[in-house]
């Protein structure tokens, strides 16, 4: 099922790449933040990746809602609570990594009073998909 991951233990002791340097520092480090398994990205010829920042101040939320495809959430700072039809609400803080499951409606919001909200949004759907479907 989804949860939410503390990038510090998802790392622990993940170090992988063999990528070589060509100045003096050596191997280039790669570090996993998360990994989910799903069936639920498009399966076309062709699909669009999509990168997107996004902020939301102190008492703002988003429209209700649900996504054709997975959305990946890393969160930059801030906390972003997550309300999924048929869960219970999700805290998503800074430096931790969320999936936004397909075909699930959602809202999600800043309870915060005074800090804003800012996260990476990682969508990979069929070419100019809607990124969100208001419901």
């Amino acid at each position: 099922m989804h949860k939410v991951v503390d990038v510090h233990k998802a790392t622990a002791g993940t170090q992988v790449g063999v990528t070589t340097s060509a100045g003096i520092t050596g191997m280039a480090k790669l570090t996993v933040l998360h990994k989910e398994l799903t069936d639920a990205l498009p399966n076309a010829g062709r699909q669009e990746i999509r990168v997107i920042i996004a902020r939301l101040e102190p008492g703002d939320r988003t429209p209700y809602h649900s996504h054709r495809f997975p959305v990946t959430v890393y969160m930059l700072e801030g906390v972003f609570t997550l309300e999924l039809d048929g869960r219970d609400a999700i805290a998503v803080g800074a430096g931790e990594v969320f999936v936004e499951p397909s075909g699930v409606r959602m809202t999600g919001r800043n309870l915060s009073s005074d800090s804003p909200a800012v996260m990476v949004l990682f969508y990979v759907s069929d070419p100019e998909t809607p990124f969100a479907d208001p419901v």
